[in-house]
Parts: C-alpha cells; sequence; structure tokens
C-alpha cells in the first residue's frame, strides 16, 4: 500500500511561496488569506490599487501568515520578472503562480475597439502565459523540483454572455492555454489547472444588479452566489499534494448552474 500523508499533511502549504495575482480585493484577497491560512507565504500582487493590497498584508501578518504587497504590470515582461524576483529575493524561493488578475468591462462586440480587445487579452491571456513561463524558467534553473499554476477562468469561457466578447475570448484561450501547459510542463514537475468561477458576491452587486442576480439563484441548483473562498478553496486544492496527479483539469465552481437542463 502507498505512503498517503495524513488529509492535514495534503493541504499544508508551510515553506511554499505562493504568487497570487490580482489580490487587492475581491477573489483574490481570498485566495491570498486562505493561502497564508494553510502556511504559505504569499506574494499579494496589485496594478494600482496598493493601499488595499497593503490591507490584505496586514490582516494576513496580524493573524500570524506571512505575506508582502507587489506591484507589477504583469502584461509585460519586464513586470512579471521583477514580480518573479521580489518574490525569490524576499522568501527564497517560488513554487506556484495563481493568475487571478483579470479585466471585465461590459461592451457589446459591435463597439469593442481594437485596443480594448488588445488590452483584454493581454491581461486575462497574455499575463498568466507570461507569469507561467516564467515559473517554468526558475524551476528549471534553480532545480526546485516542480511546481503548480492555477489559472482562475471564469463559465464564461464555456459559455459566453452579451457584452462579453471579448471577456469571454480571452478565458476561453486562457482555458486552452491551462491545456497546453500542462502538456509542456509536466516533464518539469509543474501541474498546472484552472478553476472556472460562476457568478461570485461583491458590495453592491445584489442592489446593483438584482435582475441579474435573481436569475442566477433560480438557475444554480445550491440557490446562492459564490463567494471568495469558495473560489479560494478551489484553487488551494489544486496547489495542494491532495492534487498531486491533476493536471491541465478545469474545475468549474459555479454552484451548479452550468449543469442545468437546457429543456
Amino acid at each position: 500500500m502507498s505512503n498517503i500523508p495524513p488529509v492535514a499533511d495534503l493541504l499544508d502549504l508551510s515553506g511554499r511561496t505562493v504568487i497570487v495575482t490580482g489580490a487587492s480585493g475581491g477573489i483574490g484577497s481570498g485566495i491570498a488569506r486562505r493561502f497564508a491560512e494553510a502556511g504559505a507565504n504569499v506574494v499579494c500582487h496589485y496594478q494600482s490599487n496598493g493601499a488595499a493590497a497593503e490591507a490584505v498584508v496586514k490582516g494576513i501578518t496580524a493573524a500570524g501568515g506571512k505575506a508582502v504587497a507587489s506591484q507589477a504590470d504583469i502584461s509585460t515582461t519586464a513586470g512579471v520578472d521583477a514580480l518573479v524576483a521580489h518574490a525569490v529575493s524576499r522568501f527564497g524561493d517560488l513554487h506556484a503562480i495563481i493568475n487571478n488578475a483579470g479585466h471585465q468591462p461590459v461592451e457589446m462586440l459591435i463597439d469593442v475597439s481594437e485596443a480594448s480587445f488588445a488590452r483584454m487579452m493581454a491581461i486575462n491571456a497574455g499575463g498568466p502565459f507570461l507569469l507561467t513561463q516564467a515559473l517554468a524558467k526558475h524551476v528549471r534553473s534553480s532545480g526546485s523540483g516542480g511546481g503548480a499554476v492555477v489559472n482562475i477562468a471564469s463559465i464564461e469561457g464555456h459559455q459566453p454572455a452579451p457584452g462579453h466578447s471579448h471577456y469571454a475570448t480571452s478565458k476561453a484561450a486562457l482555458l486552452m492555454f491551462t491545456k497546453a501547459a500542462a502538456l509542456e510542463l509536466g516533464a518539469l514537475g509543474i501541474r498546472v489547472n484552472s478553476v472556472s468561477p460562476g457568478l461570485i458576491h461583491r458590495d453592491g452587486i445584489e442592489e446593483g444588479w438584482p435582475e441579474g442576480v435573481g436569475r442566477w439563484k433560480e438557475a444554480a441548483p445550491i440557490g446562492r452566489l459564490g463567494r471568495p473562498e469558495d473560489i479560494a478553496d478551489a484553487a488551494l486544492f489544486l496547489v495542494s499534494d491532495a492534487a498531486r496527479w491533476i493536471s491541465g483539469a478545469d474545475l468549474i465552481v459555479d454552484g451548479g448552474v452550468s449543469a442545468r437542463s437546457t429543456w
């Protein structure tokens, strides 16, 4: 019989360093907190909201965790290289990337400009590509033996919605990139998976979009919106040793909406 560690040990990330992009709020801050609770050293990336990222770090450290905020433009190689260098210089190594940062404006297809489409792809697909590549280069050069990537995609990568043609396209690209990266990076011991969230609760959403929230709750067998911790727990599982034989997979976390009958 194989020597399988206890469940608690499988989910223990003590000593591992994880970069969480877009960690200043929403899903990203929930992921950062959960990984810190699991013992990881967390690099809380932000693009522009430094005060919010520092607040997340302050909360983590006050609870006994280890975290640091780090600003970077992840749509550029220079920004990604600086982010990875900061993580390694602060904590000594890098073991995982959570590609959570995203861009989601509402624009009808006929009105989407070339610049808007390019920005969408650069952030939602280009950033994860560059960060995954950077982790692979680090693992290869350091001989650390492996790592893990979790791409936060969306159910819109499977089923689009009006006003999100460019967003859905970027998330579908991210889903395919997950498979392609898993195929190539397994030889380095790097697992690559994705999580596709459904509609996640945020401040003001029920007041600002009551009809959409109502439709979602009606469609979801579980009967509620998602919460940041729902996505955080899925990401934690996929990075942990509990998912040691899982790579190239997408975990849909949507309260069962995608299982709804179409007739």
